[in-house]
C-alpha cells in the first residue's frame, strides 16, 4: 500500500491516537427499529412510534450519529454483498485497476497508490445504487450540460454484481424509513423528503483497509464530515471506527454490533434543518495485525436539488444559517479534486454558512 509520509508525522491534526476515549457508558446510540418493521401496511403502535421519533431526534442532535439493529435488511443479503467484496479485494492489484476509476468514469476501484494519498490506508470500490447517476457536466453555474455515470463491473467474481443490486434496494428502503422518521423529529410530515431522491445521486463504496505497519503514522480515513444526505453504515468486527463528540470533542469508538448499521446525519440534512442535526467530524483508525471491511451507503438527492433550511423550520427567531447552493454543481467541485488540484479550496457546506444578520441567496 506504500510508504507512511514522513510529514504526516508533524501533523497534530491527523494523529490517530488523539483524545480518544472508551466510555461504554456514554457511546454512540443503539436505536431498535421494530416498531417500524411489526406492521407491513404502514399502521403502527402510536406510543412505540412517538418513542422512536424522539430517540431519533435526540441521536441526531446530541451526537449526529446512532446504530440501528432490527431495521429490515435481511442479514442473508448482507452476507452475499461482503463476501462477493472480500472476493474482489483478494483479487490480483492488476486485475482490479481494469476497472479503476478516472476523471471520465469516477465509478470503479481505487487505492491509496494510485490517490497518491498515502494517509488514507485503504483501497476502494465504488458503484451507483441507480445507474446511471445524472450530474451536471462541471461546477460552472453557467454550463447546463448533464452527463451519465455508469459502473464498472468487473469480471470477477462473477456474483458481484447481482449482490450488489440486490443489497442497493434493501439499504434504499431503510434509507428512506430513516429519512421518514428525520422528518417526522423535525415536526414535518414523513415523506417530506421523498421527492427529493427521485433521481437520486446515491452511491455505495466498498472500504478494505489492510494491516497497517505503522497504525500510530496513519489513518483509514483521516477526521471528515459527509457532503450528502444521510450515510448508512455495514463494517465488520475489527471496528475502527470513532466519532468526535459534541459535548467534549473527545474521539469515541464505534464498537460493532451484530447485524447492526451505523447512521451518519450528514451535512445536506444539517441544512434542511438549519443547524437543528449537525454533521459532526469522524475517522477511521487501522490496524497493525487485522484487515477491515466496511460497506457506506451514501444516500444522496437528485443533482438538480438546490439545498437551503427549509421554509417549515425558519422564521424570525430563527433565520436560514445558510445560503441555498446546488447539490449537483457542489457534487462536481468535490468530484474533481479527486483527480487535479483546484485553484481555489476544496468546496465544504460552511462556505455556505451565513452570519446571523444574513438572509439566504439564491442558488
Amino acid at each position: 500500500m506504500g510508504e507512511v509520509d514522513p510529514a504526516f508525522i508533524q501533523d497534530p491534526e491527523h494523529r490517530p491516537k488523539l483524545f480518544v476515549t472508551d466510555d461504554d457508558d456514554d457511546g454512540v446510540p443503539l436505536i431498535d427499529l421494530s416498531p417500524i418493521l411489526r406492521s407491513p401496511d404502514g399502521e403502527h403502535d402510536a406510543r412505540e412510534m412517538e418513542g422512536l421519533v424522539r430517540e431519533i431526534g435526540r441521536a441526531c442532535e446530541e451526537w449526529g450519529f446512532f446504530q440501528v439493529i432490527n431495521h429490515g435488511v435481511a442479514a442473508e443479503t448482507r452476507r452475499r454483498v461482503e463476501d462477493a467484496a472480500r472476493k474482489f479485494f483478494g483479487l490480483a492489484a492488476e486485475e482490479k485497476r481494469k476497472v479503476r476509476r478516472d476523471e471520465k468514469s469516477v465509478l470503479g476501484y481505487y487505492d491509496t497508490e494510485l490517490t497518491k494519498n498515502v494517509r488514507n490506508w485503504k483501497e476502494v470500490f465504488d458503484l451507483a445504487v441507480t445507474e446511471p447517476i445524472l450530474v451536471p457536466a462541471s461546477p460552472d453555474p453557467e454550463d447546463h450540460e448533464i452527463i451519465q455515470w455508469f459502473n464498472r463491473w468487473p469480471d470477477n467474481p462473477p456474483e458481484l454484481r447481482e449482490a450488489c443490486e440486490e443489497y442497493a434496494r434493501e439499504t434504499e428502503k431503510l434509507a428512506m424509513k430513516l429519512m421518514e422518521l428525520i422528518a417526522l423529529s423535525l415536526g414535518l410530515e414523513a415523506n417530506k423528503f421523498k421527492d427529493y431522491f427521485n433521481d437520486q445521486t446515491s452511491f455505495m463504496r466498498f472500504n478494505h483497509y489492510p494491516p497497517c505497519p505503522s497504525p500510530e503514522l496513519a489513518l483509514g480515513v483521516g477526521r471528515h464530515k459527509v457532503a450528502g444526505c444521510l450515510t448508512v453504515l455495514a463494517q465488520d468486527d475489527v471496528g475502527g471506527l470513532e466519532v468526535k463528540r459534541k459535548s467534549d470533542g473527545q474521539w469515541i469508538p464505534v464498537k460493532p454490533t451484530p447485524n447492526s448499521y451505523i447512521i451518519n446525519v450528514a451535512d445536506i440534512i444539517q441544512v434542511w434543518s438549519n443547524d437543528r442535526y449537525e454533521s459532526v467530524e469522524h475517522r477511521v483508525v487501522v490496524n497493525s495485525e487485522k484487515e477491515r471491511y466496511s460497506l457506506p451507503f451514501f444516500f444522496n438527492p437528485a443533482h438538480y436539488t438546490v439545498v437551503k433550511p427549509l421554509e417549515e423550520l425558519i422564521d424570525e427567531q430563527n433565520p436560514p444559517k445558510f445560503r441555498a447552493y446546488n447539490w449537483g454543481k457542489f457534487l462536481m467541485n468535490r468530484g474533481l479534486s479527486n483527480f487535479k488540484k483546484q485553484n481555489v479550496e476544496n468546496l465544504q457546506t460552511y462556505h455556505f454558512k451565513l452570519q446571523e444578520q444574513s438572509t439566504v441567496v439564491g442558488a
